[in-house]
Order: C-alpha cells, then sequence, then structure tokens
C-alpha cells in the first residue's frame, strides 16, 4: 500500500499543516519530552498507545490522516499519537523509519505489533485485533 521513502532535506517550516494531520483525539508529539509524558500517560491509564510516524510532504501520509483521526474519535480507549520525522528526526530514526507512515502499536511502552504503509483495511483489522486482546485481558 501507499508509503513513502523517509527523505532527510531542509523542511520548509510550514507548521500549520500539521492541523490536519493531528485532529480528533490524535496528540502531535514535537519533543522527546512530550512523548515520555503521553507514553507515561498511558502506561498509568492502561491505554495501548497508536503511534503514527508521519511526514507533512508524504501523499500516502496525508490520505490516511483523516481515517486515522476518526479512529481515534471512535476508540477513546485508546490513545493516538503522531510524530513528524523531520521534526523529530533523531527520534523518529531511533525508531528505524525507513518509510512514512509507520504505525507502532505499543502496550506498556513496548512494541506489539507494527504497520508500514498507508493502508486503511489493515490499520483497521490491527486496531480491532489490539481491542479484541485488550478484552480478552479484562475477562
Amino acid at each position: 500500500m501507499g508509503q513513502c521513502v523517509t527523505k532527510h532535506e531542509t523542511k520548509d517550516d510550514d507548521s500549520d499543516q500539521h492541523i490536519d494531520f493531528a485532529s480528533g483525539n490524535v496528540h502531535l508529539i514535537t519533543t522527546k519530552e512530550s512523548w515520555d509524558e503521553k507514553l507515561s500517560e498511558a502506561i498509568k491509564d492502561g491505554k495501548i498507545v497508536i503511534a503514527n510516524f508521519s511526514a507533512t510532504w508524504c501523499g500516502p501520509c496525508r490520505v490516511i490522516a483523516p481515517f486515522y483521526a476518526e479512529l481515534s474519535e471512535k476508540h477513546s480507549s485508546l490513545m493516538f499519537l503522531l510524530v513528524d520525522v523531520d521534526e523529530l528526526t533523531e527520534f523518529s530514526t531511533s525508531w528505524d523509519i525507513k518509510a512514512t507512515p509507520t504505525f507502532f502499536f505499543l502496550k506498556d511502552g513496548n512494541q506489539v505489533d507494527k504497520l508500514v504503509g498507508a493502508n486503511k483495511p489493515e490499520l483497521q483489522k490491527k486496531i480491532t485485533a489490539i481491542l479484541d486482546m485488550i478484552g480478552q485481558s479484562h475477562k
């Protein structure tokens, strides 16, 4: 499915481009500190985190952003994060991002699943599986 190979070049400083990307209940992560803060909050609240490593210049990222925001509104039991790979280059590199978008599914701060590419049905399927897993653990 659609994905962009990450590029490393100077960014034009259009922070307002994030408005479409981080709508709904999607939290825009702009610093390593805000990442740590949200992860701690999720662990404390027992929430699974879905982290979308994305880029404003990436066509498939733009296409899936409204769907990701819609999912964030539907599934308040999950925490949806958005990381711009160009703004947090070093941090993104530490996650070994090879293409955007890349979605990581984290439980207690540890990766439980991953999806590379803007594949709406697969993203929905993985979220459903995560929700089923949460449901099983509460029984």
